[in-house]
């Protein structure tokens, strides 16, 4: 069994083949393909419902493909043990999409959390490393805030502190931006980018948000009917000739993604008494 940290040191960290998944019968990938480059910030975008989430909860080992690769580190997830899908887990941070704070314990507490879990360290070197990481984020001053005394910017910025305290390789971002101000949502986007840069780490950012995530990452990928639709630099994406990409891109009603979710003919429901 691969053991962690006994990988090459190869330039693709995360590395999806012929990827296939499914719900209830409903197909949520098919054949996907996709790469995630060392010490870079990759976007997953796409329409709701195209699987984002369910493709970090693939690369984290939270649900395992009904066919394909998933390799994170060097390591196939599925053919992982317990101990050493846990392993890997503590090599990836995670930003939950709602900050999944502990209400019960104030700022500090919560980002010494994974720490007090996964190490021994002795209490005066928990405390620097979490006061290193809250400064990172701009919250040192903080620290012994209750998570309801913290505005919504605030929360996600502590959840971002607590997601780095373990020093992880891979730092992932479910919807980063979701119900944040303008000066907030740019203070994480500048974050995110700083932090890759300044850990060496490699980041991958799912977001509805295509302006913004657009300024940071290297790559994105656009997932749509369980395939990548397009891949590239963002800019390239905004240039696309596709009908798909450009709705998506640029934010556009009509497209090729139907408004109405498909449903049996209107007039016939309404007028003759069909199912709901």
């Amino acid at each position: 069994m691969p053991q962690a940290g006994s990988e090459p040191k190869d330039s693709c960290v995360v590395r999806v083949r012929g990827l296939r998944y499914a719900v209830g019968g409903r197909e949520i990938f098919s054949a996907l393909d996709l790469d995630v480059e060392r010490g870079s910030v990759t976007a997953i975008m796409g329409p709701s419902g195209t699987g984002k989430t369910t493709l970090l909860r693939l690369i984290t080992g939270q649900l395992i493909a009904d066919a394909g690769e998933v390799t994170v580190a060097g390591q196939e997830v599925r053919l992982l043990g317990r101990v050493g899908l846990y392993a890997l887990r503590r090599r990836m941070g995670m930003l939950f999409q709602n900050g999944a704070l502990l209400s019960d314990l104030d700022v500090y507490e919560n980002v010494a959390f994974p720490l007090r879990e996964h190490t021994r360290l002795p209490e005066p070197l928990i405390r620097n490393i979490v006061l290193t990481k809250l400064h990172a984020v701009g919250l040192r001053g903080a620290a012994r805030l209750m998570t309801y005394e913290l505005s919504g910017g605030m929360a996600r910025r502590v959840a971002l502190a607590r997601a780095i305290v373990m020093d992880p390789e891979i730092l992932i971002y479910d919807e980063p931006f979701v119900g944040l101000d303008p000066i907030s949502l740019g203070v994480v986007l500048r974050l995110i980018r700083e932090l890759n840069d300044a850990l060496g780490i490699t980041s991958i950012v799912v977001s509805h948000d295509v302006r913004e995530i657009s300024a940071v990452a290297d790559r994105a990928y656009l997932l749509s009917g369980g395939r990548v639709a397009a891949s590239g630099r963002p800019a390239s994406l905004l240039e696309s000739e596709s009908g798909e990409v450009r709705q998506f891109m640029k934010g556009l009603p009509d497209g090729p993604v139907p408004f109405h979710y498909p449903a049996p003919d209107y007039a016939e429901q309404l007028l003759g008494g069909g199912p709901t």
